[in-house]
């Protein structure tokens, strides 16, 4: 039973690790987003209007 326990705790993995490395993806996309939204939204408007008409 012994083994179970070990193996079972061992599957959990580094889980305070994952969450850093997803807040801090989180935090580049948004300051990523805050810095350049403005750009990619003129870059994408072009890009439909280009398309469209």
């Amino acid at each position: 039973m012994s083994i179970f326990r070990s193996h079972r705790h061992d599957e959990r993995g580094d889980v305070p690790g994952w969450v850093m490395i997803t807040v801090m993806s989180a935090g580049l996309v948004a300051i990523i987003t805050a810095a350049a939204g403005p750009q990619l939204r003129s870059i994408l408007n072009q890009a439909l209007s280009a398309v469209g008409g």
